[in-house]
């Protein structure tokens, strides 16, 4: 979505000399859908993150893909034991309550002046010690038990919208940093693919050059320190390329999953440039080489973390390296479940599994006569999952982070869809649970042009990162010209993981080359009709020379 945004804004202010590598044969990144037999699923964002501000529900509105008056449906959830108990509604409510207080004390830490507890760094660790004293207070063992395992759903819950492996790699201090739009999240009934229309509808088809993924990009310019006060290390070059790109996921091995788009705005037949530097140069995997003015970067964080240093040449500064290493991409991976026929009651929409703690796993998930052995990932990995919520009443959605995501990125789907329905018919005490017809599961982690989902502040980085890593690269010391832009969700400080992030990113980007490309012609337009009119004025009042250079002088604006 960045690239796209910045390239519909440059055609929409007359800017088209450009080109947008895209190296998947589809467009669109991790906005992606499929068709299932009777659905067609989303399989990578999935909603519209908030009302006020959000520019994509703008976007969806404008464009008819949402209704302005919409009537939510009902949300009824059930907590079910791996023993088929569910939980009392009224202690279910509670849980909830108490846990969104937990997590509201751990974001006003960004905010407020006080400190956390001596050693306490992660959002995970300063749950952990509000769940205890929570706990203190239950005198029922059978009760307690059953609120540390609904706690436990939540914390899973949360490393899916934060995307971690574990609460305890999120920073507590900057946990307060993503802001959260209000409005709830709201879905756009022709899928969320749709978003992606209105944005390519002004891009011609011959702008985008598919499966042409980079392989290197080359800025000739010279490095400098970073300045004091931690600006961004320059570089001296004039032609420039522009660069963005899109993640996303594919079902299949041969997939067209590619985080890299690369938007080229190609040079002049003839490099008259006044500096006479040389242009940033493109490289593609397929031998392609593009050399341009402007190159805006989107490449996904995980693409950047594994292939920084190679990628660019020469090396990013290194304020730039240290951030992408700090900074955490991790994996959230979708399990989408599709059934001949309803099972699940119908005003139920989603059943949250609350599975027993180490001591009391007893053998579930172990082979026949066997103890589940913790440290293999074959029999714990689907723990991970905390709940199945219903998109239809024939299509179930679950959830799944961290290595155990990893790990399940690497069965079949039969086997993913044997285990669903051995967990479903277990916490639901059904032995009925049909099987279903078809099971697909996406495998961010395992995407070559992704390799994870969304980015998040880890224990040890700050917002101050993502800021560093949205810093172009410039041409010239006074930073006045960029040469290498930077966009996606990676580089919005308060929006990072978001759709809404990756566009307001490209939109920036988008600004900074407008005010670059359009204004540059007219500045000098403007100073040389300056210079022009001091000169006449001075000689036709015939003054010694003297008094000419001092008019002259006078005449020029010192920008």
């Amino acid at each position: 979505m960045a690239g796209l945004n910045t390239a519909h804004i440059l055609i929409k202010s007359g800017l088209t000399d450009f080109k947008i590598l895209e190296a998947r044969n589809r467009i669109g990144g991790r906005i992606v859908s499929v068709d299932m037999e009777r659905h067609k699923v989303e399989l990578g964002a999935n909603c519209i993150h908030g009302v006020l501000g959000n520019p994509t529900y703008e976007l969806a509105m404008a464009n008819g893909l949402v209704d302005i008056v919409q009537s939510p449906k009902p949300h009824n959830v059930v907590a079910a034991t791996e023993e088929g108990k569910q939980v009392p509604f009224n202690m279910l409510q509670e849980m909830f309550e108490a846990y969104g207080c937990f997590l509201h004390r751990c974001e006003e830490y960004f905010l407020s002046q006080y400190a956390p507890p001596d050693g306490v760094n992660s959002v995970g660790e300063h749950i952990a010690l509000e769940i205890a004293l929570y706990l203190e207070r239950i005198p029922n063992i059978e009760e307690r038990r059953m609120r540390q395992a609904m706690f436990e759903c939540l914390l899973k819950r949360e490393t899916c919208i934060s995307g971690c492996n574990s609460m305890d790699e999120i920073d507590l201090l900057e946990l307060g940093s993503y802001v959260e739009l209000q409005g709830g999240n709201i879905p756009i009934p022709s899928g969320y693919s749709a978003i992606l229309r209105p944005v390519l509808s002004i891009i011609p088809e011959d702008k985008i050059l598919r499966r042409h993924a980079v392989s290197k990009i080359i800025w000739h310019g010279t490095q400098q320190s970073s300045f004091p006060n931690g600006g961004l290390s320059t570089v001296s070059s004039e032609n420039s390329l522009v660069g963005s790109n899109n993640g996303a996921d594919s079902v299949s091995e041969d997939s067209d999953d590619s985080d890299k788009t690369v938007i080229g705005e190609p040079p002049p037949a003839t490099n008259n440039s006044s500096s006479g530097l040389n242009p940033v140069k493109v490289m593609c995997e397929n031998g392609a080489v593009f050399t341009a003015d402007h190159v805006v970067v989107t490449i996904p964080l995980g693409v950047l973390k594994d292939r920084q240093s190679t990628l660019f040449e020469p090396a990013l500064p290194q304020n730039k390296c240290k951030a992408i290493e700090r900074l955490l991409f991790g994996t959230v991976d979708k399990i989408l479940l599709e059934y001949d026929r309803p099972f699940l009651n119908p005003d139920v929409t989603e059943v949250m599994l609350l599975w027993n703690n180490e001591d009391e796993m007893g053998t579930f998930g172990a082979g026949p006569g066997s103890h589940l052995d913790l440290g293999d990932m074959s029999q714990r990995w689907f723990r991970k999952i905390y709940s199945f919520s219903k998109i239809s009443e024939t299509l179930l959605l679950g959830f799944i982070s961290g290595k155990e995501a990893e790990y399940m990125e690497t069965l079949p789907f039969d086997r993913v869809a044997e285990k669903c329905t051995e967990i479903l018919r277990r916490f639901l005490s059904d032995p009925f649970v049909p099987r279903p017809k078809m099971c697909i599961c996406t495998s961010w982690k395992n995407q070559k042009y992704t390799q994870g989902s969304y980015t998040a502040i880890a224990v040890g980085s700050t917002q101050s990162d993502i800021d560093t890593l949205a810093q172009p690269l410039y041409y010239d010391q006074l930073h006045k010209t960029p040469c290498v832009l930077f966009a996606g969700e990676h580089t919005h400080p308060s929006f990072y993981s978001t759709v809404h992030g990756a566009y307001l990113s490209g939109q920036r980007v988008a600004q900074t080359l407008k005010k670059v490309l359009l204004h540059q012609d007219e500045d000098l337009e403007r100073k040389t009709r300056k210079m022009d009119n001091c000169s006449t004025n001075a000689m036709a009042q015939n003054e010694d020379s003297e008094s000419m250079l001092s008019s002259w002088i006078e005449g020029i604006s010192l920008e």
